[in-house]
């Protein structure tokens, strides 16, 4: 089954080792024939007025200025930790030992 677009989705599908029933070439044909015709389409607009773009819509950056700023001393940010050894905090072992 090809189709006037010059691609054939049984083929297509043999090549990916796709097992397609009847229904599903006809329907991904027809599909794929509606999406190669929006394609060719859109091929026929004139867009020699239309500047080059990367971007569609302006970027901007949305960080806030680096503004260096007192950090909290030791005993604060060890105060709220759920474990502590000595002056650091404690946290569960996520690797495990090698045997």
């Amino acid at each position: 089954m090809s189709s006037g677009s010059g691609i054939d989705v049984r083929y297509v599908a043999r090549l990916a080792r796709l097992d397609l029933s009847e229904e599903e070439a006809v329907l991904y044909q027809r599909q794929l024939d509606r999406l190669l015709e929006h394609v060719e389409s859109l091929q026929r607009l004139d867009v020699s007025q239309v500047a080059p773009t990367a971007q569609v819509v302006p970027l901007t950056n949305v960080l806030r200025e680096d503004v260096p700023v007192p950090s909290l001393d030791r005993a604060a940010a060890l105060a709220g930790a759920p474990a502590r050894e000595g002056p650091f905090i404690r946290v569960p072992r996520i690797i495990e030992e090698q045997e």
